[in-house]
């Protein structure tokens, strides 16, 4: 069956079980998420062992980084060898910094994460980052995506709620768009607050979907991985 453009996240509690679950989900799914809990942990070795066991799935790094725009420069250099396809930095960081990412590692995807899918917009008014009267992490998203683009951004996280939004205001479709919150039916929403389905995703105008929990926390993740991604590519 055709590979669904699923990015599984593989945030698990050793090396081992990074391994196990690359191999199990690689044959349906385009993309291995390698996020902080791996790395920080196992370092490269998450990437190497992701790579080793699904050879035919992209490498996503998600690191989130977020300081000055030096800081950055270097952290990005730090794991050129490590070759990630896609890289992820915060755009709130600015476009110095996004800048300063796209640079630094030339041949890998800088993903701009917009506005987290566990926060409402009545946690962006708490923060005081938006106006009670006018909030909306819709609204942010958009700036955020847009800025980032412009500064080199090949790729955009945002929630299901805002993919269609955003692109609209980034129409080129060399832009990733990267939606993270995506629960089949039913599934537990956890700690995800704007959420979709899996299809309602891609209708919306996703690229790629980031599944965690429903897949790797699944009694038999492979068979998980299958029926998301056949439901995906068979519809």
């Amino acid at each position: 069956m055709t590979r669904a453009p699923i990015a599984v996240a593989l945030d698990a509690p050793n090396l081992a079980t990074v391994t196990d679950w690359a191999r199990e989900v690689g044959p349906f799914v385009s993309t291995l998420k390698v996020g902080l809990e791996a790395y920080l942990r196992d370092g490269r070795s998450a990437v190497d062992a992701a790579r080793l066991a699904a050879p035919d799935c992209a490498i996503f790094l998600d690191l989130k980084l977020h300081d000055i725009p030096a800081t950055v420069a270097g952290a990005a250099r730090a794991i050129r060898d490590v070759a990630p396809d896609l890289l992820t930095v915060h755009a709130a960081g600015g476009s110095a910094m996004i800048a300063a990412a796209v640079e630094a590692l030339p041949r890998t995807r800088i993903v701009a994460v917009t506005v987290l899918t566990s926060l409402t917009d009545a946690d962006l008014v708490a923060l005081g980052l938006q106006q009670e009267a006018t909030a909306s992490a819709r609204d942010l998203a958009v700036r955020l995506a847009v800025e980032a683009v412009a500064a080199g951004a090949g790729a955009i996280v945002c929630s299901p709620e805002e993919v269609a939004d955003i692109r609209a205001a980034v129409p080129s479709r060399d832009v990733l768009l990267i939606t993270p919150g995506v629960r089949p039916a039913g599934a537990d929403l956890v700690d995800q607050r704007r959420v979709a389905t899996p299809a309602e995703a891609l209708r919306r105008g996703a690229d790629l979907l980031v599944i965690g929990r429903p897949i790797t926390g699944a009694d038999d993740p492979a068979r998980a991985a299958e029926a998301i991604a056949r439901d995906l590519t068979d519809g």
